[in-house]
């Protein structure tokens, strides 16, 4: 089988070799077919809506056929193994598969985890302009979220857990302990325990550092930001335009739009943005940067699959939904979290958590007008989310640690930037 090798697969979310995701794409299929001969079930009532939401629509329907029949029937873009066509070759075939995903944790596939199953099968349908389209489509969106919120039931459920095992399939087998060394001394856990004491697979994502693995670096000093996720870099701009062509391949960011017009947003312009992600193996809780009082809370619904068209088709990149981090920064689900420093040279601030496809639910537990110390807890992703946003204000010097540049993984916790 020929390997297409892709360079640029941003936080290990999907392999670099995407004949991987062809292969995961074939073994879940067999397995779908499998379930319905077998089973003889229905479609859960939330596909049901979906498959009856595409076909009442009528551009929705024609770009759920047209998503799939725009991907080119010649390799890479053949996910089939013969190479004649699409492995996802159409809508009915994709609702089957998402019927499948939600009823199901995942399975630890060394080599070939493909952490986001959804992304994995729509990776070329993405890169198409009937697929932009109709992921951009606020009804889908709405859908998505449905969809999800059954698939976080399952996932927060006991039943869950079948996946946290020690076989070569299991979160807690050899092959998944070398992505994920030394678990049992870094994160609250009990070994001795079934699970290892998770009590559901959202419960082992969410997972917590156990106390002083991840120190908070000069709690006290405020001219110190230190860093809110772990996570790796992946932009530092400055001179934020009010609005900007964010849908260019150099992801200019326009910040009204990425702060979907808050009335604190103006306060902002001509600022500096940071941007990082999250690998599928880190810890996916959100922490302060600063000391000082939240202001304000917003949860924004956005879009799950929508990519820039930059990075799709006729020459798109498999990772492009990674690639997208700046524009779906201004499009996707994502939260605001306004913080008032007690510095005040630094002034009000910015924490925008942003919800990349799957659940990506943002969940922020901070209240406004609650006082906050480094390291306190923000929130947190649910399966899902991984990159975020810190923005300052124009006028303040922020002096970022050369250490941190681009593509530099930091801990959470550590310091990132010193403001001048």
């Amino acid at each position: 089988m020929s390997t297409t090798i892709v360079h640029h697969r941003v936080g290990d979310w999907l392999p670099r070799d995407h004949g991987v995701v062809q292969r995961w794409v074939k073994k879940k299929l067999e397995k779908v077919e499998q379930r319905e001969k077998q089973k003889n079930l229905g479609w859960h009532p939330v596909i049901q809506e979906f498959q009856q939401l595409i076909e009442s629509d009528p551009d929705l329907y024609m770009n759920f056929h047209l998503m799939f029949e725009q991907v080119p029937a010649v390799a890479p873009y053949n996910d089939d193994p013969t190479g004649l066509r699409p492995q996802i070759r159409d809508y009915m075939t994709m609702l089957s598969m998402f019927d499948f995903i939600i009823h199901n944790a995942l399975e630890f596939e060394d080599n070939e985890l493909v952490g986001f199953p959804i992304t994995a099968m729509l990776d070329w349908p993405m890169g198409t302009s009937a697929g932009l389209s109709a992921f951009m489509n606020p009804k889908v969106n709405t859908m998505f979220k449905k969809m999800f919120d059954v698939w976080a039931e399952f996932l927060g459920s006991p039943e869950s857990r079948y996946v946290l095992n020690k076989e070569d399939n299991g979160w807690f087998g050899p092959l998944a302990s070398k992505h994920m060394p030394d678990f049992d001394n870094m994160f609250v856990c009990d070994p001795s325990a079934d699970y290892h004491g998770f009590t559901s697979w959202d419960n082992f994502f969410t997972r917590l550092f156990r106390p002083g693995v991840r120190p908070v670096y000069f709690p006290d000093d405020d001219k110190i930001i230190n860093n809110p996720c772990e996570s790796s870099v992946y932009a530092i701009k400055y001179n934020i335009k009010s609005h900007d062509l964010f849908w260019l391949k150099d992801e200019p960011y326009s910040l009204l739009h990425m702060l979907d017009n808050d009335e604190l947003a103006p306060q902002f312009v001509g600022g500096t943005i940071s941007q990082a992600y999250l690998s599928a193996f880190n810890y996916h809780r959100w922490h302060s940067p600063v000391n000082g009082t939240i202001v304000k809370t917003v949860q924004i619904p956005g879009t799950y699959y929508a990519e820039s068209p930059a990075r799709g088709f006729p020459n798109p990149d498999p990772n492009a939904p990674i690639l997208s981090q700046g524009f779906i920064a201004h499009v996707a689900a994502r939260a605001l979290i306004f913080i008032e420093c007690d510095n005040p040279d630094i002034g009000l601030i910015c924490f925008v958590s942003v919800g990349m496809v799957e659940v990506s639910t943002n969940e922020v537990t901070v209240n406004p007008g609650q006082k906050v110390k480094k390291g306190e807890q923000l929130g947190m992703f649910h399966f899902g989310g991984s990159t975020y946003c810190l923005i300052f204000r124009p006028g303040v010097n922020v002096i970022f640690d050369p250490s941190y540049k681009v593509d530099t993984e930091v801990h959470i916790d550590a310091r990132i930037a010193t403001v001048g």
